[in-house]
């Protein structure tokens, strides 16, 4: 084990790249921490049970960017101990002035929910508060972020929400796709979800040249041999009529869609 944790676990990806993930937690959420010869990208922070920022400082002295996936709880919640953070410009009201379309009641049932590792004591899900503040920058399609000899391009891949991001790392070939693909069921049912939109995502990243894929919940990292399976399912729903709110959970080999 690289860091002796109660709450976060890190784990190697390759010897400048750590995944953090919150496996005590149904979510089972995953940020991932980039470095490069002049900086560091830590992208999404997490849910705020327990303060990710003690874990990076043990990971790199280099400065850190922090790069927000999309502007949901379970993303954002050590963003407050990050001033240099950055969401796409589709979500810059969503940071400031909160999240749209999910109740506080709702949001505090959920983080408390199926927790199995102890939480600090500082955490207590009945006060818990979704981070809000004003980003350092925003993103957009097309953007890429150097960090020294090591290049990332930002993707707008929207339906989950309007302004959700992956990252593709294109000197080590790696996709981080966040909440747009992962193993397990994608959730675009809420009223802020676009099931048009994310078919189109998933159908734009299907073609990239990637060596690996990293989601934001559960197993960590897939194979890109899952695109193959992304190509027959957008294929599916797109022949019977399905990519629309409403029609369900739709699932498939490696992963389930649900409108």
């Amino acid at each position: 084990m690289l860091i002796e944790d109660q709450w976060f676990t890190v784990e190697l990806i390759d010897d400048q790249t750590y995944a953090i993930s919150e496996y005590g937690h149904w979510e089972k959420v995953h940020s991932f921490l980039l470095l490069g010869k002049e900086k560091a990208v830590l992208i999404d922070t997490g849910l705020g049970i327990d303060h990710i920022k003690r874990i990076t400082d043990q990971l790199t002295s280099l400065p850190i960017m922090v790069v927000t996936t999309h502007v949901h709880w379970d993303h954002i919640g050590s963003h407050e101990q990050f001033s240099d953070f950055y969401v796409h410009e589709l979500e810059e009201d969503w940071i400031v002035h909160g999240i749209k379309g999910l109740a506080m009641e709702q949001i505090r049932k959920d983080i408390a929910r199926d927790i199995t590792l102890p939480v600090p004591e500082s955490f207590d899900a009945r006060i818990y508060q979704p981070f809000q503040g004003q980003p350092a920058g925003l993103l957009k399609d097309g953007d890429t972020i150097n960090l020294g000899e090591r290049e990332l391009k930002i993707l707008h891949t929207p339906g989950h929400s309007p302004g959700h991001i992956c990252l593709y790392d294109t000197s080590c070939g790696y996709l981080f796709s966040g909440d747009l693909l992962y193993e397990g069921t994608i959730y675009a049912f809420y009223p802020t979800t676009d099931p048009q939109q994310l078919v189109q995502s998933l159908v734009r990243i299907a073609e990239l040249p990637v060596r690996k894929i990293f989601g934001s919940h559960h197993r960590l990292g897939l194979e890109p041999e899952i695109f193959i399976e992304v190509k027959k399912a957008a294929k599916f729903l797109q022949d019977h009529k399905l990519i629309k709110h409403g029609t369900g959970l739709h699932t498939f080999t490696c992963f389930s869609i649900q409108f």
